[in-house]
This record gives structure tokens, C-alpha cells and sequence, in this order.
């Protein structure tokens, strides 16, 4: 253990000591400090003292991002099925439904309308939490709908990534062609002269990140993401090669031309209503 880890261990326990109930404070990742869960939440998730980026989940994301009392669901009838009847550590029909116990979602992504500072949006969001954020037929036949619903409306297209998973294996190819599924309904799109803007955060990773993530005609996203395909390590023991400390973050992406623009979350909104704004006829 770390010296800052020790430290910090110590500091709760003292704090545990004093009598403060658990959960009122929390570990920062970044600095290592302890910090009060009121003023993360009071900055949308991130540390006041290092600016660490928290995972905040798709229902938290749309709160952030949207003008309160006008979101409308869409497509939330479509279900995960189990098609292979596949099975690892557990089936995946029981894999479902503890995931959709745990967190709330039908699947890995919302999508719908709303307004961002009086813009009306398609925007989609999906949830890490949710087998990681994986892409499986639902994940694809909803992003694909609203990929087609802002075509028709005429609207700005907002996805949110954040999906460590890629596509899901449990799904096999009906998940991989979720990709080009999506892709192509962003090709359409785009033909028709609609605006997509594309939010990474931590992670965006997979087949995710290879296809409709990275296809947006402007691309954001937030500090010190992990963005890419493979993970580093998978990279590393592939080409036997020390990659840079900051490889596959938002950081190195930016410099590399892969990003538009890097935007802290609280910032995250008033900066896509000047987009839309300044792109959107």
C-alpha cells in the first residue's frame, strides 16, 4: 500500500472514530484524499480538489444535461432476450435481470427527447453500470430509432458514451452487428444534414468506441477519459512495447486530432447549446 493510501485509510478511520456515519465521505481516486459526497455532488460528480471525473449514471447524466421536467423516453418497450441462450459464471437471463435489479435500466443506454437550454435534442446515454455498458441488440435497435427519430424531427443528436464493454459477447454476432447497424443510421443522418455530437467519457472503450462514438461531427469529451478500443495492457502484451503514462486518455486523444475539444462536466451542457447554436441550421 501506497504512503497516500495509508494516509488516507488512517483519515477514515479517525473519522469512523469521531462517530461520522459511513458514506458521508468518500475516496477520490485522483488526489487519494477523502472528500465530502456533498460537494462532489454539488459540482455533477467531480473532486473540488484534483477535478477527478466521477462515474455519474444515465439517468443522473440526462438531469445534468437537460432542461428539468422535459425528457421523453423513447423505445424504453424494447427488451434484452436471450437468443443463444448463453451462459458463463451465470445465464444471461439471470445476468439480465440482476443487472436490471441493480441499477434501475431496462438496458445499457436511455434514449429520447428533451431541451438543452431551450434546444430541443435527441439525445441517447449509456450506463457503464449496466455489464459495463456493453452494446447488445437493444442498446443498438434504440440508438438506431433515435439516430432515425432526429433525422425525421430534425434535430440535434446528442450520445453519450460510456461503455467499457464494447459489444456484449453474450449476444455474439447480433451484438456485433449492432455497430454497423448504428453506423449506418448515422450515415443517413448525416446525408440528410443533421448535426451529431458525440460525448466520451470514462470509459469509452470497445466496439463502442469504434463505431458510433468516435462518428460524431463534433467530438467531446471529459477530462482524463479512457478512450479507445483495446485496454493498454491488452496493447502492451500484444506489441511488447512501453505505451506513454497518458495513452488512451481524452489528453493524448486531443493532442492526436482523434477529439474536437476536452469539457469538464459542469460546463458539458452550456457548451453543446453553443454548438447546436452555431452548427445547427
Amino acid at each position: 500500500m501506497s504512503t497516500s493510501e495509508t494516509d488516507f485509510s488512517e483519515e477514515l478511520a479517525a473519522r469512523r472514530k469521531k462517530g461520522i456515519p459511513p458514506g458521508l465521505w468518500v475516496a477520490c481516486p485522483g488526489c487519494k484524499k477523502a472528500i465530502f459526497r456533498k460537494e462532489i455532488d454539488k459540482r455533477l460528480g467531480v473532486c473540488p480538489e484534483c477535478d477527478f471525473h466521477y462515474y455519474v449514471s444515465a439517468k443522473t447524466r440526462l438531469e445534468q444535461l437537460l432542461d428539468e421536467g422535459t425528457f421523453v423516453e423513447c423505445d424504453n418497450n424494447l427488451l434484452p432476450v436471450d437468443p443463444l441462450t448463453f451462459a458463463d459464471q451465470k445465464p444471461y437471463v439471470e445476468r439480465l435481470k440482476a443487472e436490471q435489479k441493480k441499477t434501475g435500466l431496462t438496458d445499457a443506454v436511455i434514449t429520447g427527447t428533451g431541451m438543452i437550454r431551450a434546444r430541443r435534442v435527441a439525445i441517447g446515454v449509456t450506463d457503464s453500470a449496466f455489464i459495463m455498458g456493453s452494446m447488445g441488440s437493444v442498446v443498438g435497435e434504440r440508438l438506431a430509432r433515435l439516430v432515425e427519430r432526429a433525422e425525421v424531427q430534425k434535430l440535434p443528436l446528442i450520445i453519450v458514451s460510456a461503455s467499457g464493454g464494447g459489444a456484449r459477447m453474450h449476444e455474439g454476432i447480433l451484438s456485433l452487428m449492432q455497430m454497423a447497424k448504428v453506423s449506418a443510421a448515422l450515415a443517413r443522418f448525416d446525408q440528410a444534414g443533421g448535426l451529431f455530437i458525440s460525448v466520451l467519457t470514462n470509459p469509452t472503450m470497445g466496439g463502442v468506441a469504434a463505431s458510433f462514438a468516435s462518428l460524431g461531427d463534433v467530438i467531446i469529451a471529459e477530462p482524463k477519459a479512457l478512450i479507445g478500443f483495446a485496454g493498454p495492457r491488452t496493447i502492451e502484451a500484444t506489441i511488447r512495447m512501453k505505451l506513454p503514462n497518458d495513452f488512451q486518455t481524452s489528453e493524448f486523444l486531443l493532442e492526436h486530432g482523434y477529439i474536437d475539444r476536452i469539457v469538464r462536466r459542469p460546463n458539458l451542457k452550456s457548451e453543446i447549446a453553443r454548438i447546436i447554436d452555431y452548427c445547427h441550421g
